[in-house]
């Protein structure tokens, strides 16, 4: 068959914006078959194959689209399985723009082959047709506990399982999937892909234990006392940032964190929920990363009658994929960019201190940016218009600014160093902590970051243990 030359990729199918702005089902829904082999056509095969270059966990790209091209879905399947153990997860979530596409030939002039839409049709073709349990290796005799059951913590004990260590995972939460699940909402990442994820790596023999907080319920150097002979942490970034602005501590200031755990892990947006969520009618979000871009469809979904995303600096700075802001845009939520939030106003009746609206958020006041001088990492530097403040008509906040890593493991591990930002120090090659036989990798190591990236983490990290007990 002769390659398609056509300039752009296939469009993605969605649901209209006006629909799925009022449900959580999936805003993408996916390549047909057809489609998918029109798209793969589009792939030149070139031999030096940049596109796996720009994959952290180096997936053969070429490969798994040459078996498309064929109509062999499963063999693509497979040949992806080899490299990564979230398959159907990364077709979704990882940012193939700034990655692999973005180091494919055809985008030099054109746009990029769709290798992100082509890997979770192929994921999802897998998980509808296909269901032969993996093949569980012979086992090597080594016990690893993995300490985290995010992107990181899975891949990781994947990759191990595979070469027939007895992995145990150990989770917080009473589900499994960190980020994934309690992170990514449902219109991104259906819970029960990654359910199936986990269920695969299940079978490989990996055993998961929930509710089990690292540093409380057991400390890193017992795992070594119950015989693991190495651990590696992946617990992620949990820990909220705030602005340390005058009200943040009003009834209705949310951390994005907190928010998106109520809505996607806690079921917060069903009438009967046991841990119910603010209803708002008025939301900012402040931040401009994916996790706002979360927060803020998801508080549209929630019934919110209007949405801001106020951001310090204009379009071209924002950091959240390109995607998730149109399809933000698309869905009605207003861009208040070069704002930034000075304090949050909530209501006070100094007549009745019994009053039920006393201590709720009634506004945000802001001040106008303009960009200045680059900064050290190259961005330009929001500068302050004096005079410039006006008050926001809100009733809800959500403050997205990042999320550091919880100091339960390093303040109750012994030998385990931190940097300034708490992240586990280690070595970049390995993933090796300062402390004997403890690996680390994902928002643990880095603070919060992409999946593909923790992925990537767990990757080297699981290589380097195989190379530490196989001495």
């Amino acid at each position: 068959m002769a390659a398609n030359m056509n300039p752009k990729k296939n469009p993605m199918p969605s649901q209209e914006a006006k629909v799925r702005a009022h449900n959580f089902l999936e805003v993408a829904t996916g390549y047909s078959e057809e489609t998918a082999l029109d798209e793969a056509m589009r792939c030149l095969n070139c031999k030096n194959m940049p596109c796996v270059s720009g994959c952290p966990v180096k997936i053969h790209i070429p490969a798994f689209i040459e078996k498309i091209k064929e109509g062999d879905f499963e063999a693509a399947y497979q040949i992806i399985s080899e490299s990564s153990s979230l398959p159907a997860v990364c077709g979704r979530v990882c940012p193939q723009e700034t990655q692999c596409e973005a180091k494919c030939v055809r985008g030099i002039k054109n746009e990029p082959v769709g290798i992100g839409r082509l890997e979770r049709f192929v994921a999802d073709w897998h998980n509808e047709h296909t269901q032969a349990d993996p093949v569980v290796p012979e086992s090597n005799g080594h016990k690893v506990a993995v300490v985290g059951s995010g992107p990181s913590g899975l891949t990781c004990a994947g990759d191990l399982a595979k070469k027939g260590y007895k992995v145990t995972v150990f989770e917080a939460l009473h589900l499994a999937g960190g980020v994934l699940v309690y992170g990514i909402p449902e219109f991104r990442l259906p819970k029960s892909i990654v359910q199936k994820e986990v269920d695969t790596l299940k079978k490989l023999g990996v055993d998961i234990e929930t509710n089990v907080v690292i540093g409380k319920t057991i400390t890193v150097d017992e795992l070594f006392e119950m015989g693991y002979e190495a651990v590696f942490i992946g617990s992620g970034a949990g820990l909220p940032r705030f602005m340390g602005i005058p009200g943040e501590s009003l009834k209705g200031v949310y951390s994005a964190n907190e928010f998106l755990t109520r809505s996607n892990l806690m079921k917060a947006y069903r009438e009967d929920s046991a841990t119910p969520i603010m209803k708002a009618k008025k939301v900012a979000v402040v931040g401009g990363g994916n996790v706002a871009m979360d927060a803020a469809r998801t508080a549209l979904r929630l019934g919110a009658e209007h949405v801001y995303i106020v951001y310090r600096r204009s379009l071209n700075e924002l950091p959240a994929r390109r995607e998730e802001v149109e399809h933000a845009m698309e869905e009605g939520i207003e861009f208040m960019l070069l704002n930034n939030p000075t304090r949050i106003l909530g209501y006070h009746n100094p007549e009745d201190k019994r009053d039920p609206k006393n201590g709720f958020v009634i506004g945000m006041e802001c001040i106008k940016m303009e960009l200045g001088e680059p900064d050290e990492n190259g961005r330009r530097r929001p500068v302050e218009i004096p005079g410039s403040e006006f008050i926001l008509d809100v009733d809800a906040v959500i403050i997205s600014i990042g999320t550091s890593p919880n100091p339960l493991i390093k303040d109750t591990t012994v030998g385990l160093e931190v940097n300034k930002h708490g992240g586990i120090i280690v070595h970049e090659d390995t993933g090796a902590t300062t402390k004997e036989g403890v690996y680390a990798g994902g928002d643990a190591v880095t603070g919060a970051a992409t999946v593909i990236l923790a992925m990537g983490a767990g990757k080297t990290a699981a290589a380097a243990i195989d190379e530490y007990l196989s001495k």
